[in-house]
């Protein structure tokens, strides 16, 4: 009884109706329709008998799932909490430190809202606009055609001209350029001020308080949901450090589970969590874990698109 799915999410919400229906997400309907086949066809598992699992103080149950959500969105708060509750049933929410202490937007958000606003092939353009505006001036990078044939690559659920976007402005990019144009193209295209986004998109600290209270899972996804395998050592440290401090009140500092942002880790990484107390690390490596197999800090997961009523791809990769 090794086998464990693990499925993850991240916007949950009545998406027809939001401000943002381009937003990708999960709708209030669909996840409600997921965790009921899921409840009926798998043995939905807390995040502490995985960690028992892990080491070794008990078994999983058969067709044993996880359910983790990334990012601290309000929506998981309002839409798929209650249902979780309804249905009796833990999730396991990693919040990163950033979104309820200073309330600033995260720049994963920003380009997700970006991408939600804009035609993608008019913003591609401007990307590269930007990108050619500012070198020389105060940065240095590859030429923009160069940047564009090396990272323009399609993925699971993505073209590959989202990915360029998402690229450049995530992690290619010196960050303090990153920060600058995706702010540019936030007030081209949003239509709000990030503040304003800010304080309407994620948890508050009271709200993580009452998920805990629960019987939610609260665990750490970075504090400002860097790339953390492509981050220089010491501010790789300091931003888990300010994360672990942020969290404290709802974590066991001796035994705490990491979910790497973007999936982003290396061994240096691996290395001080371990240190730090991690118990359990969670990847975005697309397949079913086997926490016989697997190292207890890179367990690999499924997203919720992989399971009905979206589809059952989960089915592929149980072999």
């Amino acid at each position: 009884m090794s086998k464990l799915y693990i499925s993850m999410y991240h916007y949950t919400r009545d998406i027809v109706h939001s401000r943002y229906p381009q937003i990708k997400g999960l709708d209030t309907n669909l996840f409600r329709q997921q965790i009921e086949y899921m409840k009926n066809n798998f043995n939905i598992v807390t995040m502490e008998q995985v960690i028992d699992a892990v080491e070794g103080k008990s078994e999983l149950s058969e067709k044993a799932l996880l359910l983790t959500f990334d990012d601290g969105y309000i929506d998981n708060y309002t839409f798929a909490f209650p249902i979780l509750e309804e249905f009796g049933i833990q999730g396991s929410f990693f919040i990163p430190g950033k979104t309820f202490t200073t309330h600033q937007l995260l720049d994963v958000n920003k380009i997700h809202y970006i991408l939600a606003s804009a035609d993608i092939c008019k913003l591609v353009e401007d990307v590269k606009k930007e990108m050619d505006y500012y070198r020389g001036i105060e940065f240095d990078y590859a030429p923009t055609d160069d940047l564009f044939n090396e990272y323009a690559v399609e993925s699971r659920f993505d073209i590959k001209e989202t990915i360029f976007v998402k690229r450049m402005l995530q992690t290619v990019l010196p960050e303090r350029l990153r920060n600058t144009i995706s702010s540019n193209l936030f007030e081209k295209y949003v239509g709000v001020s990030e503040e304003q986004l800010a304080y309407e998109l994620y948890m508050t600290e009271e709200q993580i308080r009452t998920m805990k209270r629960h019987g939610m899972f609260i665990g750490l996804h970075g504090y400002d949901h860097y790339w953390l395998g492509k981050l220089p050592k010491e501010q790789m440290k300091k931003d888990l450090d300010k994360a672990l401090d942020t969290l404290d009140e709802f974590i066991d500092r001796k035994r705490w589970v990491m979910n790497y942002p973007y999936g982003s880790y290396n061994q240096d990484v691996l290395d001080y969590i371990k240190m730090k107390g991690a118990c359990v690390g969670l990847t975005t490596e697309v397949r079913i874990a086997d926490i016989c197999m697997d190292a207890a800090l890179e367990l690999p997961r499924l997203d919720c698109n992989d399971f009905p009523p979206k589809s059952e791809n989960y089915k592929r990769y149980d072999i």
